[in-house]
């Protein structure tokens, strides 16, 4: 019996093994040819009031010709002054406010995409920050390689304490995950607030993001971009690139957003992603199991730590190598702790996921 686990765990190892592989071939990319692409911004947001200004100051501040690309900012039945502080910004020329024509961020994403010129969409969050090379790096990378999806870094902000260290590892693990998952053609996730895609794509995969789930507008279109063989899934690997994302400053909002995260999985029906998550998932609930069976019977001790040690070796690796290429490597001070914790987070986050949305969130 004492075996078993290590028959469990062993999937969980030859997945984040081949992951590993892939962010090895990693190499950053560096913009070569002058621009040459019109570049569409979209924004969805809804009572942003707060950090619209901060956005739009970074999208202003970008070395990327002002004549070839325009912002959109997609106003989502917002109660504050969104729509005031996007249409009132007069730090540049380009920058377009709109209502959102149904409710929801995926309605207001397929509002800002269809008042887009642009032949190349670029989507973010209005918490967001990015460099001045942020939009010339991307539309350099899309003009080198013609991908019709293009997944970008993103990072949080810091936070002192355990609890903000936390964020920054699990973060820094899915950026491992995303990274080395698209690299083997098989992307399991991205993240809306910093993607790119061809007009073309989006207008022909749009139909398939689920619009009856609150959460996913970019998870959904991935899949679907995969299950086309024609459709071209490519990482940017570039400091210019990485956008800085606020994180949650209460463990309540924290909850509230992996739940948000987790309740799209429902619909999933990519093979990959859906063999991940129940490897994972299976390998927590093990971890705990043990835990438990340690406390009931001190003779499992070895088997627990023995466990934790397999599942700890790719967790740290994928970890490391994020942490070196996003310059995060203080971070790994927190793994140890990190991962007596994750297992009992991820348990958590797993039952509040059964609670019902009221509302579609952000």
């Amino acid at each position: 019996m004492y075996w078993f686990p290590a028959i469990l765990i062993l999937p969980y190892l030859l997945f984040l093994a081949k992951i590993y592989r892939n962010l090895l071939k990693i190499k950053p990319f560096h913009p070569g040819n002058g621009p040459g692409t019109f570049v569409s911004v979209v924004v969805a947001c809804r009572n942003e009031k707060q950090n619209l200004p901060i956005l739009l100051k970074s999208i202003s501040m970008q070395d990327y010709p002002g004549e070839l690309f325009e912002v959109i900012i997609v106003d989502d039945n917002s109660s504050d002054n969104t729509f005031e502080i996007a249409s009132g910004f007069t730090g540049s020329s380009n920058v377009i406010a709109i209502y959102n024509k149904g409710i929801g961020k995926k309605q207001a994403v397929r509002t800002g995409v269809n008042a887009s010129s642009g032949s190349l969409i670029i989507t973010t969050d209005a918490d967001c920050r990015m460099g001045k090379r942020w939009i010339s790096t991307i539309a350099s990378f899309h003009e080198t390689l013609r991908s019709d999806m293009i997944i970008c870094p993103v990072q949080i902000e810091s936070r002192p304490g355990f609890f903000g260290r936390f964020q920054e590892l699990e973060f820094l693990s899915l950026q491992g995950i995303t990274a080395g998952s698209v690299l083997s053609g098989d992307g399991t996730m991205c993240n809306g607030a910093n993607l790119a895609f061809t007009r073309e794509a989006y207008l022909k995969h749009s139909g398939n993001v689920h619009d009856e789930i609150a959460s996913g507008d970019d998870v959904f279109l991935l899949h679907s971009l995969k299950k086309d063989n024609l459709s071209e899934i490519s990482w940017l690997e570039s400091p210019e690139t990485v956008v800085t994302a606020a994180s949650s400053p209460t463990i309540g909002s924290f909850l509230k957003q992996r739940r948000r995260w987790i309740s799209k999985s429902k619909a999933y029906d990519d093979w990959f992603t859906i063999f991940l998550g129940i490897v994972t998932f299976v390998t927590i609930l093990v971890s705990i199991s043990l835990l438990i069976a340690v406390i009931i019977n001190p003779e499992f001790l070895w088997v627990f730590l023995t466990f934790l040690l397999l599942k700890s070796i790719p967790d740290f690796l994928i970890l490391h190598n994020t942490s070196v290429r996003y310059g995060k490597t203080e971070l790994m001070h927190w793994f140890l702790p990190a991962q007596i914790v994750y297992p009992f987070y991820v348990l958590i986050v797993a039952v509040y996921s059964v609670i019902p949305l009221k509302r579609p969130e952000y």
